[in-house]
């Protein structure tokens, strides 16, 4: 089974590409992929070129890896800067390298895209020779799940990487207060308190899907989304045109909650909904209010997947401050496959320390959880 590379999803028709992903996962959807491609989000020019694997049977695509060739680490959420570093110092070149992952967007999901398991398998396996041919460093396939985990388990040299995310769990709530009941009497007050204080400087939410919004409201999205990187000093990864071929491509699975003051928008949470599941993806204000991080990204989210009978609410990565807030950490993975024989065993035994240092955190931060089961 030949191996192909795809260097536009808009080569390829829309439903063939969708035939092999779960319908519960927005962010490999063609319309997803393709609106950051179309959009000039992705590019050389950004250090991400598209480079998508695919086995072609028949004409038809029965296995795809959605991967893009890397001349930097930027964007990824699986941090390997010191590798190539040390690569740096060595004389060693780590640039370019191959990424299998979900742009600027840590989400866990599939990465091996696949009609049946065999046709993956083969796929997989042909990722070293397409390394030596292509003169690339290293592969790595970031956020996997737990199938494509059990697979690389089983295949020759691949490390395992650990991760920790939070995530909310809707465990059959009523309402928001239904949920605060679960929590222990000081963390109860502490969220209480954070919603009056939103709510006492006059602001009021609005829930609106991707087909309602109008170009007007992406201006505001995009300006708010711009600003969360310009007051760091850095450059935004999307484009504004992202989200207006987004919302034309797959409105369905879009959800914004605007913030109001007297009418006025002055912050917005973006977020995809997926199967049951919500995620939080880029927030952003204009203005600068007490506590309103906290009630867009978070007690909005909650509310919203209480009230939709979602049950998991993914809002991205870092923030410990989500533990106090009810956020679960989560044991995320990435795998890597390295040439160099020397780094990889460097790295092997980086990552031997990391995965036990990543298990023990996880283990001490559900102590910080304000559950009264917690107390």
């Amino acid at each position: 089974m030949p191996l192909h590379v795809l260097h536009s999803l808009d080569s390829i028709d829309a439903a063939q590409w969708d035939a092999l992903v779960p319908s519960a996962q927005p962010f490999l959807r063609h319309g997803f992929l393709s609106a950051l491609e179309a959009s000039a989000s992705l590019g050389k020019h950004s250090g991400w070129r598209p480079e998508h694997l695919v086995h072609r049977e028949d004409g038809r695509i029965v296995a795809a890896m959605p991967s893009y060739r890397k001349w930097h680490s930027y964007g990824e959420y699986v941090f390997d800067h010191a590798w190539a570093d040390a690569c740096r110092r060595a004389g060693i070149e780590y640039y370019p390298k191959l990424l299998t992952a979900v742009p600027f967007s840590p989400v866990s999901g599939p990465r091996l895209l696949a009609r049946e398991p065999g046709d993956g398998l083969e796929l997989l396996r042909s990722l070293p020779g397409y390394l030596e041919v292509e003169q690339l460093s290293s592969a790595h396939i970031n956020f996997t799940d737990a199938s494509l985990d059990a697979m690389l388990a089983q295949e020759p040299g691949w490390l395992e990487r650990l991760g920790c995310q939070y995530h909310w769990h809707n465990r059959g709530y009523r309402d928001f207060q239904d949920f605060l009941d679960t929590l222990s009497s000081r963390k109860r007050k502490q969220m209480r308190k954070e919603r009056e204080q939103v709510a006492g400087q006059g602001i009021e939410f609005e829930w609106q899907q991707g087909a309602q919004l109008r170009e007007a409201d992406w201006d505001f999205v995009y300006a708010c989304y711009a600003n969360t990187y310009a007051v760091r000093r850095q450059a935004p990864y999307l484009t504004r045109e992202f989200f207006s071929l987004l919302a034309e491509r797959m409105p369905e699975a879009i959800r914004v909650v605007f913030a109001r003051q007297a009418g006025r928008p002055v912050a917005m949470a973006f977020s995809l909904v997926g199967g049951d599941s919500f995620y939080g993806r880029y927030w952003g204000c204009l203005a600068e209010f007490d506590r309103l991080h906290f009630e867009t990204c978070f007690y909005q989210g909650m509310d919203y997947a209480i009230a939709h009978g979602l049950q998991r609410f993914d809002a991205g990565a870092q923030g410990e401050h989500k533990l106090i807030r009810g956020f679960e950490p989560v044991i995320t993975r990435s795998w890597h496959y390295l040439t160099h024989p020397g780094l990889k065993n460097a790295v092997s035994d980086f990552l031997a320390e990391e995965r036990a240092g990543v298990m023990a955190y996880a283990e001490e931060a559900r102590a910080a959880l304000p559950y009264k089961m917690a107390e």
